[in-house]
């Protein structure tokens, strides 16, 4: 004799239509909040990017060249040869930081999906 299970579902919680509202501009907010600081990172990498290819352009011809930067909201004079390193750094950094954060975003928007298809929410067309 086999016994054979069948797999149930996992039973959703009962919500109410209000928990269930809730929970839904929860997704939304958390969304949109992550989508608001991948968009404030990019324009920050961008920003490094700008500044990285301008000071390539003096590292090979005066990598002695005095340069300022801002840190911690003081301006610090240093030369080229030492800050290019540590603006690739940073830049890399926030990368990094962006494609944690998409994935996070990924992540959510899945869970949201799922959220809506099991609880049977359609957004009504706007016009």
């Amino acid at each position: 004799m086999s016994a054979t299970k069948k797999v149930q579902p996992a039973k959703l919680p009962q919500l109410t239509t209000q928990e269930i509202q809730q929970n839904y501009s929860r997704f939304q907010s958390e969304l949109q909040s992550l989508a608001n600081k991948i968009g404030e990172l990019e324009q920050e990498a961008d920003e490094h990017i700008l500044v990285l290819s301008t000071l390539n352009d003096t590292l090979a011809e005066e990598p002695d060249r005095k340069c300022f930067r801002l840190v911690g909201g003081v301006l610090v004079e240093r030369t080229v040869k030492d800050v290019v390193p540590a603006l690739q750094m940073n830049r890399d950094g926030i990368q990094k930081v962006i494609a944690n954060l998409v994935e996070q975003y990924k992540s959510k928007e899945g869970d949201f999906e799922s959220f809506k298809r099991d609880y049977h929410i359609r957004q009504a067309a706007t016009a």
